[in-house]
């Protein structure tokens, strides 16, 4: 199976970079330059046409969004994702891929890229501001969810464990206090002893040392 991630660093493409690794799977990245305009491109939006990161080129084609990708390499690789055995555990997995997709990622973005929504330091302190409060309840249905075992469902990681590591990531990134959210922090700390982990944010890594060599890396207030 010939496997090509299209990423950029700190991006939600990180997701599948991780799930990538858990699997084993054997794939190549190709560094996305936003900067240079890459994912408005006629080849990338032809692959891609809302011009976003992650897609995943697959012997298929292209998947694009996190949940399909997470749903796609969940059928090609044993241990993504659990086993739904009706209709009813296939839908609640489903939502809850889409809860951090759907309602905890566009807050993310609001706090982290406020200059996308609108301008002026006082109206983006604004949007800031107000995508932090809206995050703490967030961060407390998934504290909660942790406090209930080691992973998001129970002693098996998934996909599901690299999502809410890269939201951590973002918000704590942010300004986000994680103080109050202890088996938060905890899984995060028990994700980055893990191999896979630590080999996905190696190559992520190696993604931004190239976008700051090429004087392409974003500057953000």
């Amino acid at each position: 199976m010939s496997l090509t991630l299209y990423a950029a660093p700190g991006a939600c493409s990180r997701v599948p970079m991780m799930t990538l690794e858990e699997a084993g799977a054997d794939y190549d990245v190709k560094l996305v330059r936003f900067m240079k305009g890459e994912h408005k491109r006629p080849d990338y939006l032809a692959m891609h046409p809302a011009g976003k990161v992650p897609l995943l080129m697959t012997n298929d084609g292209p998947v694009t969004q996190n949940v399909a990708i997470a749903r796609y390499l969940a059928a090609q690789f044993d241990g993504l994702l659990p086993k739904a055995a009706t209709a009813f555990e296939d839908a609640q997995i489903t939502a809850d891929l889409a809860f951090c997709a759907d309602t905890v990622h566009p807050v993310v973005t609001r706090m982290r890229m406020p200059m996308f929504m609108v301008e002026g330091d006082e109206a983006m302190a604004s949007v800031r501001a107000k995508a932090m409060d809206a995050m703490a309840p967030l961060a407390q249905l998934i504290n909660t969810r942790l406090g209930k075992g080691n992973w998001w469902y129970g002693d098996a990681w998934s996909v599901m464990d690299a999502y809410v590591y890269w939201i951590w990531f973002r918000i704590t990134g942010a300004g986000f206090s994680g103080a109050e959210f202890s088996h938060w922090a905890a899984h995060a700390a028990a994700m980055e002893l893990r191999p896979a982990i630590q080999r996905a944010l190696a190559k992520d890594a190696e993604l931004q040392a190239t976008l700051e060599a090429e004087g392409l890396a974003p500057k953000f207030k």
